[in-house]
């Protein structure tokens, strides 16, 4: 976003005295009239930056001000403009379930903890968007109350379809950066272990490198046509994972996730890619990507699986306790940066406290200049 700042200066004699100013400035044309004054018009840059501050314990920091926090952008101070803590300001939720064959049997008290979630955390005037991860996105409910939320989120059916992660996220972040009112804080919460098998990119990318070989398709024996599919595959993940990237940011959300397949996800190099664009996102938009110590429940022993259950359900609370608390310390922090940047670059940026005091800090790790 740009705002004006309108700059008085008093034109006296000499009009070229302004010429210092006159690739940022456009100043208009001198008045005869000594009295008047010349408007000096320089552009800025308006950067939204959720932050949430926690203690030692895990627990919110509230009551921080404007002098409390510190801004770098590309190693400069900024001066930050407005503070406003997550009391004062309404929040937009983006929750994405994870329905394909890539989610475990806690599907069905994972919907009930996240419904739960979105009852406790939040208010009247907050707003929920339901997203469904499968074969394709879908939005199971547009932006509505806590209660119609959760409602929504248990009438969703798992499947045993593809998983399509990159298109849904985007398909979130892209919903809450046109609908979402300005001035809210955007969050996108995303229950699925991060794996992507059927996003439309990926899937272009796989038939095009079959489409390059050609006529030798038919002659190339299973293991090589396996690792050309893979290698098509991870080249366009870490597209897709930059394009994504940069859609949460240009949203101003924060991106969260809590992975059900808990320490599983290292038994495959897909498991762990997908635990690495959860890992990504939230590290870049300043949130938290959780990966739970979840015990196996499909054992021979079903007095071990009963336990196990209870015990994973314990662990899901704890997780969406914690995630409640980073909401209700995240404040909304604003500066004007009149950098010269080009458009579409990713400007680095560090928030911190001036007086840490073993507090941890969690914001956004930069924005793409959008001109």
């Amino acid at each position: 976003m740009k705002r004006q700042h309108l700059v008085f200066i008093s034109a006296l004699i000499f009009a070229f005295a302004f010429s210092a100013f006159a690739q940022t400035a456009q100043p208009t044309p001198p008045q005869n009239n000594a009295e008047d004054d010349e408007v000096i018009k320089i552009d800025s840059r308006l950067v939204v930056v959720p932050v949430s501050v926690l203690d030692r314990n895990g627990q919110p920091v509230l009551g921080l001000k404007a002098q409390d926090f510190r801004i770098l952008e590309e190693n400069k101070p900024q001066e930050i403009a407005q503070v406003s803590d997550a009391e004062k300001v309404p929040l937009e939720i983006a929750l994405l379930l994870d329905i394909s064959a890539s989610t475990d049997a806690m599907f069905q008290f994972e919907q009930e903890t996240a419904a739960k979630f979105l009852q406790e955390v939040m208010r009247p005037e907050d707003r929920a968007t339901i997203f469904s991860i499968g074969a394709n996105p879908v939005l199971i409910q547009a932006r509505d109350t806590a209660e119609k939320s959760a409602a929504s989120i248990k009438s969703i059916q798992p499947t045993k379809s593809f998983t399509a992660f990159y298109d849904s996220v985007f398909a979130a972040a892209d919903y809450l950066q046109k609908n979402a009112p300005q001035g809210r804080r955007k969050v996108v919460v995303v229950i699925s272990d991060g794996e992507d098998t059927n996003s439309e990119r990926i899937r272009n990318s796989i038939q095009n490198g079959y489409k390059n070989l050609g006529k030798k398709i038919d002659t190339i024996d299973s293991k090589s046509l396996y690792q050309l599919t893979v290698k098509s595959r991870n080249e366009a993940s870490l597209r897709e994972q930059n394009r994504v990237l940069q859609t949460l940011q240009n949203a101003d959300s924060v991106f969260y996730s809590i992975n059900p397949a808990g320490n599983s996800y290292q038994l495959n190099q897909g498991s762990v890619f997908g635990q690495s664009n959860l890992q990504k996102f939230a590290g870049e938009t300043g949130g938290t990507a959780f990966l739970p110590k979840l015990l196996p429940i499909d054992l021979k022993d079903q007095s071990q699986n009963s336990q196990n259950f209870r015990k994973n359900a314990e662990t899901l609370v704890t997780i969406f306790r914690q995630l409640a608390n980073e909401l209700r310390a995240q404040y909304l922090v604003q500066y004007y940066s009149d950098g010269d940047f080009p458009n579409n670059k990713y400007v680095k940026i560090n928030v911190g406290l001036n007086n840490p005091n073993q507090l941890r800090v969690r914001a956004r790790q930069g924005y793409f200049v959008k001109n």
